[in-house]
């Protein structure tokens, strides 16, 4: 099987009980628009945690129907972020979706200790893009949440990544370990966690998918590109996940798709008790409406 448009997660949602969203700050415009789509799609419902008056003006502005939402009133962004967690926990929503809410305070709510989301392991991103340049979704990890992951946050970022796919229907994702080269070189760390990655894999350290690595993203897309340099691999051209070695490069990959690539993506933050969709304000509204439908795929 392989995922060849965005639209198969709205299939896959629509296959699944209807999810509710609870939407930290929800008066926001973009964010409300991709709520309702999904609405319409008939793959989720909403709770809009937020201030009333502001939700309520953007949706008559607007002509959007929000009437089957509930509304909880609350202005402190703070105080919305901790309010949705409590939803989660008490299994009255199914999904967290930011709002007009400050990352780091969004993200706070997610992981504290007592009250959070965090059940121990490594949060993570992942972003499946949609381009006429290549002939399925080709999934990007992390571009947004990890730093500098070392060899162990590199393990879990995949496994979480692995979990995702299992959870769409493919068994054993090809994963493409990136570097600038092929070659392991010890004086680019990239490289050699590359190939620890790769062996992990190759004696089962690592299930459910197939490694290769160090791979340059020209020989992790392209089977041509990789023949030419004399790469012999199952992965070149027919990579459904790569791997970033740090979130500079997933962050200039990511965007280097959506802008100069005209790629259209699906994004979700993995790893907690509940499917996190954080989208960037310059994501479109397909790509929020779609990363809506990956969470309720999950």
């Amino acid at each position: 099987m392989e995922l060849k448009s965005l639209n198969t997660f709205i299939e896959i949602a629509k296959r699944k009980p209807k999810k509710k969203i609870a939407v930290v700050a929800a008066g926001d415009l973009p964010v409300l628009k991709a709520v309702i789509d999904a609405h319409s799609e008939g793959i989720a419902d909403a709770v809009l945690v937020g201030n009333r008056r502001k939700i309520e003006q953007i949706a008559n502005d607007n002509q959007f129907n929000i009437s089957s939402f509930e509304i909880i009133n609350e202005e402190n962004s703070v105080r919305c972020a901790r309010i949705c967690v409590e939803l989660i926990r008490d299994g009255k929503a199914q999904i967290l979706m930011k709002g007009l809410a400050g990352t780091a305070d969004f993200l706070r709510a997610i992981l504290d200790k007592e009250n959070g989301l965090h059940r121990g392991g490594l949060l993570s991103h992942i972003g499946f893009f949609e381009t006429k340049y290549y002939h399925k979704l080709i999934a990007l990890t992390d571009a947004a949440q990890n730093i500098a992951p070392d060899l162990n946050e590199k393990i879990a970022i995949i496994n979480n990544s692995v979990d995702m796919f299992h959870r769409l229907g493919i068994d054993n994702p090809k994963i493409a370990v990136l570097a600038a080269i092929e070659g392991v070189n010890p004086k680019m760390p990239a490289t050699v966690d590359a190939a620890l990655l790769t062996m992990m894999n190759r004696r089962g350290q690592i299930k459910g998918c197939l490694i290769d690595g160090p791979l340059a993203f020209d020989n992790a897309v392209s089977q041509q590109a990789a023949k030419h340099k004399g790469i012999s691999s199952e992965v070149s051209g027919e990579a459904d996940l790569l791997v970033a070695p740090n979130i500079e490069a997933g962050n200039v990959l990511y965007k280097s798709l959506t802008y100069f690539g005209g790629a259209i993506v699906a994004s979700i933050t993995l790893g907690a008790d509940a499917p996190v969709v954080l989208t960037s304000r310059s994501d479109s509204d397909k790509s929020k409406l779609m990363s809506i439908a990956l969470a309720a795929s999950y």
